[in-house]
C-alpha cells in the first residue's frame, strides 16, 4: 500500500487534523507578526494583519557570515567539519547543503572509507567530484571531509577534539543551514524545526499511516506557497525532500502540490547532483 494513500483510522484523522489546525495557527501568527512589525515603523498605516505576506529571509547569496561567529576563532588553522556516514543510507540532505556551502565558501572538500566498511560503491567515493585542491590548505575557508564508517546514524564534528558528535541527519543539516546566516521570524522558525521533526519521526520512521498524513499536510502548506515555509528554501525543504527519495515517496501518485515541489528542487543543480547518486 503507498504510503500517500488515505487512511481512514480516526484517531489518525484526528490527529492529522490537529497537526494541520497547529500549522495553520502558525502560519496565522506569522503574518500577525509581520504586520505589528510594519505598523511599529508605518503607525499611521491601515494594516490587516490576517492578510501579510511571508517574511522574506536573507538569500543564501547574501550577507557574508563570519564562520568564526558559529564554529569558533582556531588562531589560523581550517575550520574542520567532519562527517561519518553509512553508505548504506545516505544522507542526501548533507551532500545538497556541501554543494551549496561550496557555492558560498571555499571548500576543502575530502572524502575517505572508514575500516569497519568493506567496500563503498563509487558514484558514493566520488559523490564530491573530482577533489583536486588548486590552493595551499590555508587559503580555504572550510574543510568538508565525509567519512563512510558503519555507524546507526550520521554523526557530525566540527571540533575534533573537544566536542561531542552531533546525530542525525536533521540536527546535522540544522547546524549546516546556519552556516548561511539566513534570518528567519520565530514562527518561521518553529514552523521550519516542525517540518524537520516531522521528516524524521512520522515521514522516515513512523507508520503508512502517519507517512499518509505527512503527505496530506506538505500538500496543504505547498499550496500556499512554493516552498515548505514561504518563498525561499529552507532547510526544511532539504530534509524533506531528502527523506522522500530516501523512502522512495517520490511516486507519480503522491499529491499534485508535493510533485510540484519536488520538481523545483531537482531543478536545482545541489538536489539533481546527489539525487544522481541513487541511481
Amino acid at each position: 500500500m503507498p504510503m500517500y494513500q488515505e487512511a481512514s483510522d480516526p484517531s489518525l484523522l484526528a490527529l492529522e487534523a490537529r497537526q494541520d489546525d497547529i500549522l495553520q495557527r502558525l502560519y496565522e501568527l506569522k503574518a500577525a507578526v509581520d504586520g505589528l512589525s510594519k505598523m511599529i515603523h508605518t503607525p499611521d498605516a491601515d494594516v490587516d494583519v490576517t492578510n501579510m505576506p511571508a517574511d522574506e529571509p536573507t538569500a543564501l547569496i547574501t550577507n557574508a557570515l563570519d564562520l568564526n561567529s558559529v564554529l569558533g576563532k582556531d588562531y589560523g588553522a581550517l575550520k574542520d567539519i567532519v562527517i561519518n556516514a553509512n553508505p548504506a543510507s545516505p544522507p542526501l540532505s548533507l551532500l545538497v547543503l556541501h554543494r551549496l556551502l561550496c557555492e558560498r565558501y571555499r571548500v576543502l572538500s575530502a572524502v575517505h572509507t572508514h575500516s569497519s566498511v568493506r567496500s563503498v560503491p563509487e558514484n558514493l567515493l566520488r559523490c564530491f567530484g573530482e577533489q583536486t585542491r588548486k590552493q595551499p590548505r590555508h587559503e580555504y575557508q572550510l574543510g568538508f571531509t565525509l567519512i563512510w564508517k558503519n555507524v546507526p546514524k550520521t554523526q557530525m564534528k566540527f571540533s575534533v577534539q573537544t566536542m561531542c558528535p552531533i546525530e542525525g541527519e536533521g540536527n546535522i543539516a540544522r547546524f549546516l543551514f546556519s552556516l548561511f546566516g539566513q534570518k528567519h521570524s520565530a514562527v518561521s522558525l518553529t514552523l521550519i524545526d516542525s517540518w524537520i521533526d516531522i521528516a524524521i519521526l512520522q515521514l522516515k520512521e513512523g507508520s503508512s499511516k502517519e507517512q499518509a498524513a505527512v503527505f496530506r499536510s506538505m500538500n496543504s502548506a505547498l499550496g500556499k506557497s512554493p516552498w515548505l515555509v514561504g518563498n525561499e528554501l529552507t532547510v526544511a525543504d532539504v530534509v524533506l525532500w531528502s527523506v522522500l527519495r530516501q523512502t522512495g515517496g517520490c511516486g507519480p501518485a503522491a499529491p499534485t502540490n508535493v510533485q510540484r515541489w519536488l520538481r523545483s528542487c531537482e531543478n536545482l543543480a545541489p538536489f539533481s547532483n546527489a539525487l544522481k547518486l541513487l541511481k
